[in-house]
């Protein structure tokens, strides 16, 4: 995916701690494995530092993973990666909720601290 296409913009109160949560429940991806759809909710949780995402560019980010053959796991991490790279937040959880498929649901949490970076 490309992260050039994520948008931010200065946190108005980067003295204060505070979350935003963004739901995406339009989220659409390929199976590697059949090409088949897969569809989901993407739940993004963060406090700011310096930087906000911008909403209507996380959108299109988030539609570049409609034609991308990614497994559950990989996109939900790959997601969580690039945002963080993006905005550098204190915080910062994504939850990939998938719809059924084969009577299986799935859903992947990936999170993020400022405290648990690898050397920081």
């Amino acid at each position: 995916m490309s992260t050039s296409t994520i948008e931010t913009f200065p946190n108005p109160r980067p003295e204060r701690e505070f979350e935003i949560a963004i739901d995406c429940p339009e989220f659409t991806s390929m199976c590697p494995k059949t090409g088949l759809p897969d569809f989901g909710t993407i739940r993004i949780r963060y406090v700011p530092e310096a930087r906000c995402i911008e909403l209507k560019s996380l959108k299109y980010y988030l539609l570049e993973f409609r034609n991308k053959g990614i497994f559950y796991e990989a996109a939900t991490n790959q997601i969580l990666d690039d945002l963080v790279g993006c905005c550098a937040p204190r915080r910062m959880t994504v939850v990939g909720d998938f719809t059924a498929r084969g009577g299986i649901t799935t859903r992947v949490t990936a999170e993020y601290s400022q405290q648990s970076r690898v050397g920081g």
